[in-house]
């Protein structure tokens, strides 16, 4: 049974006249005629019964209109679906995101792609450790990873540079310090560092201690599993922490964020993700390139947060969790701290 033959016995069930149904189909009274009877002979019983005057439906007919229109219907919505699968305006993609990228890209990745690429589902992971993000983009469990380049080769995957993004110091709203232009490291000898975690689980550790060394600091050292709880431990007077300036929209209460003085240190910001990938992975991948471009608005909220936070700022959220899934993308994206294997930079 081919679908040019249902759409035109379709036509025809609704003129119920020969000519005005071939003049809609735009072919000769015969081929719809010839077309009618091999439906007939398909099917092995009467569709119509035909009179010079008019044409009307058998009860067989009546069944094999609905069904014919549902038929054809699926088959253009299938085709469109497909179209927009091909050209990367549909399907899934499946993003992960270190720490100290979840609370400011994460969102307005979410945001972005919800208005352009209505139709994508997302998939969105948050607070995860960038040898994490890069084992499980490897291992096909991620399409996208967002994460901060360390020492391990990466040259198996399609790596795009995002941004730089300067480190600036996080000081307990009481510090000194804490309202000023910029300070310099030598000026927190003598307290404790906040930091992620050593060894091969974190790229933003051996960064950190590599700056403080050069100012000549040799501070002690509270290791954190995530940067939530980094920020919230400065809050609570047990240290400082050195972040991308990023950081500041987790927009906790009791901090400030205060630029380091002298020579600009900047943490890299990279995605990455498995060669040729499908459309809908390189359209998604698009959209956070652009999030995340460096704009005049992003430096100006940066400078902004050197302020401290002592209270609630409404309209700002001051919790400590990695964002999840956001409104309107799929359940299962966001995961709580039980998925979350340790730590994240």
């Amino acid at each position: 049974m081919e679908l040019r033959h249902l759409r035109s016995f379709v036509v025809l069930a609704e003129e119920r006249h020969f000519g005005r149904a071939a003049a809609r189909l735009h072919i000769a009274q015969p081929a719809l005629s010839q077309q009618l009877r091999q439906l007939e002979r398909e099917t092995g019983t009467r569709l119509m019964d035909r009179s010079t005057r008019r044409v009307e439906l058998t009860e067989a007919g009546r069944l094999l209109q609905g069904r014919a229109a549902e038929i054809l219907a699926a088959v253009d919505r299938t085709s469109a679906d497909l179209g927009s699968l091909a050209a990367g305006r549909a399907g899934r993609a499946r993003l992960g995101f270190v720490g100290t990228a979840t609370y400011d890209v994460l969102p307005r990745v979410a945001l972005r792609v919800r208005e352009e690429l209505p139709e994508v589902e997302l998939d969105l992971y948050g607070e995860l450790l960038g040898p994490v993000l890069l084992d499980r983009l490897r291992q096909g469990e991620l399409d996208i990873a967002v994460l901060r380049p360390g020492p391990a080769p990466l040259d198996d995957l399609d790596v795009v540079h995002l941004r730089d993004e300067s480190l600036v110091a996080v000081l307990p709203a009481h510090h000194p310090k804490a309202g000023a232009e910029s300070v310099a490291l030598r000026e927190l000898d003598g307290m404790q560092l906040v930091t992620h975690p050593s060894g091969h689980r974190s790229t933003m550790q051996p960064l950190v201690l590599d700056v403080c060394r050069r100012a000549g600091l040799d501070p002690r050292v509270v290791e954190v599993g995530e940067t939530g709880t980094l920020v919230a431990f400065v809050a609570a007077g047990l240290g400082f922490g050195l972040v991308p300036a990023s950081v500041h929209a987790l927009r906790l209460d009791g901090v400030a964020y205060v630029p380091l003085a002298g020579r600009r240190i900047t943490a890299a910001l990279v995605l990455a993700r498995r060669r040729d990938p499908a459309p809908t992975v390189a359209r998604v991948s698009a959209l956070v390139a652009a999030v995340c471009a460096p704009t005049t608005d992003h430096r100006r909220r940066t400078t902004d947060d050197r302020r401290p936070r002592t209270g609630a700022d409404p309209g700002c959220s001051s919790g400590t969790g990695a964002a999840g899934t956001t409104p309107g993308d799929r359940p299962g994206g966001g995961r709580g701290s039980a998925d979350r294997p340790g730590v994240s930079p």
